[in-house]
């Protein structure tokens, strides 16, 4: 695999967490090749502004958890920084103004007094740490040397007063100086057009960018921008790659992924090492589920990058100590999907993105985003879906202590109960985690053995009240067992449930708890499923 590739789809998820459209970084990048064909520069230098490009803001979302303290959304926050001159005075009021966004007036004015007395630490250097933590994952991912040197340096400016405030002029690489032009070209051009963006240009000019670099924007502005909206974005961006292409084995591809998603836990202090415990959990239980080396692989990287699309969520929702309002479940239900989102444009990642998508989909429908019937969740989104459950559990969230590993296991178990979660999917993840696994009989579409008692005389047509007289169940856990029999099956009545029946084998003539042969011998009793308890004595349905 290509690394631009595994690069590409994270610039993704920056854009979702400067709460810009995405692709956003994929058109700043192409805005800078552009500048440097432009200017003829030398192969290797094109290849350090591609993939600086690439990696800018990376390191952002690192601090989310202090702006969404002292700022409530951090993605809003993030998104003013095209707003206003980066240091100047309006930048620094508009960030204020924002000081306890989204509480009551009292709180707002305790925040204020917590931030003027001590909140103010958390701010200074953070840029600057920003630029050092993307240098550090630009070099854990094997880019060059200059590469890195020019991340590190891509909040300098051209006057000096960028961050961390060591470089100015042409001591600034090249490739931070096209980066950064291209970053801010790219929103002045989507929301103004191209008058806008040789306007900012020109603007800054001598202080943020450098005038030639500048001026060589404005001579050319008509074909540097020409076409952004019109071609196909990653593919275009994938393409312009200069030869100096950085190709991967599978080793790694997996140390890259391992980098990048743990990059991304950093977005919450609840979330440091969750997609490695989830990824080794997984590996371990595909293992016990008898999976074959391939589908093993790509369920373990699809357990690394699952929470990609957490980048896409606000840290004043992660990190909320009180109970969630229906907005904020409606952006937490959305994150499997914005994982989907960012890793669908590559065909080695698609496959990752399609079973996190669904790892938090539930047997009986009332998961999400899709709310997906049993039937529609593949076996792989089941097994990540316990795993990242239980990880969960077992780590620390601001409404609540970790779990136990036992108390972890019983809620997973009773999960299994309700008929949310697939038993051999949990089974094997709690066994993964060192628990002992408990002896499940269960057959196709995960049904439990009692779920296939109520499947056969549901089948045959025997009432409700009937079935629960004869497995002596209350009416009312018959109706549950068949509701989660039908959504795990994926039909709606008794025809489907009946024709599931026969094509899998559950509906053979009934036979005695023994019988005798020809020479004597007793038979066995059906190994696979429990015989049907005795009808004697009840009515014929109709």
């Amino acid at each position: 695999m290509r690394l631009a590739e595994l690069v590409a789809a994270l610039s993704l998820g920056v854009d979702l967490g400067f709460g810009q459209p995405m692709e956003h970084v994929l058109r700043q990048t192409r805005i800078s090749m552009r500048l440097a064909e432009t200017m003829g520069l030398a192969e290797s230098e094109q290849s350090a502004a591609y993939h600086t490009a690439l990696m800018v803001n990376v390191g952002c979302h690192s601090d989310a958890h202090e702006q969404a303290k002292w700022f409530g959304d951090d993605i809003a926050l993030k998104a003013k920084k095209y707003e206003h001159e980066l240091g100047s005075l309006a930048a620094a009021l508009a960030t204020m103004r924002t000081l306890g966004k989204g509480n009551p007036p009292l709180h707002r004015f305790r925040v204020g007094v917590e931030f003027a007395i001590s909140g103010h630490h958390d701010l200074n250097g953070m840029i600057a740490q920003h630029s050092a933590l993307g240098r550090r994952l630009a070099g854990q991912l094997g880019l060059s040397r200059a590469v890195q040197e020019a991340v590190g340096a891509a909040y300098e400016q051209w006057d000096g007063k960028g961050w961390p405030g060591e470089l100015r002029g042409n001591a600034i690489p090249m490739a931070s100086r096209l980066a950064q032009i291209g970053e801010f070209t790219e929103v002045a051009h989507r929301i103004g057009g191209t008058s806008a963006a040789v306007s900012l240009a020109r603007k800054r000019a001598g202080t943020q960018f450098d005038p030639e670099v500048a001026e060589v924007f404005c001579a050319h502005a008509d074909d540097i921008v020409s076409g952004l909206d019109d071609a196909e974005t990653w593919a275009a961006v994938i393409g312009a790659e200069p030869s100096l292409a950085v190709h991967l084995s599978w080793s790694q591809f997996d140390e890259a992924l391992f980098a990048i998603a743990e990059f991304v836990d950093l977005k919450s202090p609840y979330m440091l090492g969750h997609a490695r415990g989830v990824a080794e959990l997984v590996g371990a239980a595909a293992a016990s589920l008898g999976l074959g080396r391939t589908e093993s692989d790509v369920l373990r990287r699809a357990g690394v990058v699952h929470g990609l699309g957490r980048l896409g969520v606000s840290n004043a929702i992660w990190d909320k100590r009180g109970a969630l309002g229906a907005g904020e479940w409606e952006r937490v239900r959305m994150h499997p999907y914005l994982t989907e989102r960012i890793l669908s444009q590559s065909s080695t990642l698609a496959p990752l993105g399609a079973i996190a998508a669904a790892l938090r989909e539930r047997l009986d429908g009332s998961g999400y985003p899709r709310r997906l019937p049993g039937s529609a969740i593949p076996l792989s989104a089941r097994v990540l879906g316990a795993a990242d459950a239980y990880q969960a559990m077992r780590e620390p969230r601001p409404h609540r202590s970790a779990l136990t590993p036992r108390e972890a296991a019983t809620e997973l178990r009773r999960e299994v109960t309700a008929g949310r979660m697939a038993g051999d999917a949990v089974e094997a993840v709690l066994g993964a985690a060192g628990h002992r696994m408990t002896r499940r009989r269960t057959g196709p579409a995960g049904l439990t053995a009692r779920e296939i008692d109520v499947l056969r005389l549901v089948s045959r047509g025997v009432a409700t009240r009937e079935i629960a007289s004869q497995l002596v169940i209350s009416p009312k856990t018959t109706r549950n067992h068949i509701e989660h029999i039908y959504t795990k099956i994926g039909v709606s009545n008794r025809a489907g449930a009946s024709l599931f029946a026969v094509q899998h084998g559950l509906l053979p003539d009934e036979e005695p708890p023994s019988v005798a042969g020809e020479d004597g011998a007793i038979a066995p009793r059906s190994r696979q499923h429990p015989p049907l308890p005795s009808k004697k004595g009840t009515r014929r349905t109709r």
